[in-house]
């Protein structure tokens, strides 16, 4: 039995779940979130707590147990709390301002990036040089905060670009005169 699997998920006050089949629903305070499982998964509420489990023991289910958890849990977590990643901007010149809903990104090309964020994802700036991508949707989150990174990745050699705010970026020497 998968150890992540087998851990039910406990629902907070506030937050309402509807299983319909495959199909889980959850909304809370947040928002509401939908998504459809695998037919080798069963989910079932029990006490105030969701229930994941397998239908057979082969190796493609076993596979899924956790994983279906673990979604099942983020979205739970999403509902409540929400998830945010936070975007760090190094560069002489390197910055980022919203117009409306627009992201506009400085990054040193000859034109600015306009990034036009999907629905359910809330960008805002502290300062001109950190972006803060908020949402209640855990992939979406991170999809769009590497979108995001993927305009201008850091530098190895001078350490410029876009990058996480816990990442650390290795810089590489350069060449050297002889």
């Amino acid at each position: 039995m998968s150890r992540i699997g087998r851990n039910p998920i406990p629902v907070p006050e506030g937050v309402k779940v509807d299983i319909q089949g495959n199909r889980v629903s959850i909304e809370g305070p947040q928002g509401k979130l939908t998504r459809k499982l695998r037919p080798e998964i069963k989910i079932g509420l029990k006490d105030k707590e969701i229930v994941v489990e397998r239908t057979s023991n082969k190796r493609f289910d076993r596979s899924l147990h956790g994983l279906s958890r673990t979604l099942i849990a983020n979205m739970v977590e999403g509902v409540t709390q929400g998830y945010k990643r936070v975007l760090e901007i190094k560069g002489i010149g390197y910055k980022a301002e919203i117009k409306g809903k627009i992201l506009n990104l400085s990054l040193g090309f000859s034109l600015p990036i306009l990034f036009i964020p999907p629905d359910g994802i809330k960008i805002e700036l502290e300062g001109p040089t950190k972006i803060v991508v908020q949402g209640i949707d855990k992939e979406l989150v991170g999809l769009v905060a590497s979108q995001i990174r993927s305009f201008r990745s850091p530098d190895p050699y001078k350490g410029k670009g876009i990058r996480y705010q816990d990442e650390k970026v290795r810089k590489k020497a350069g060449k050297t005169a002889i």
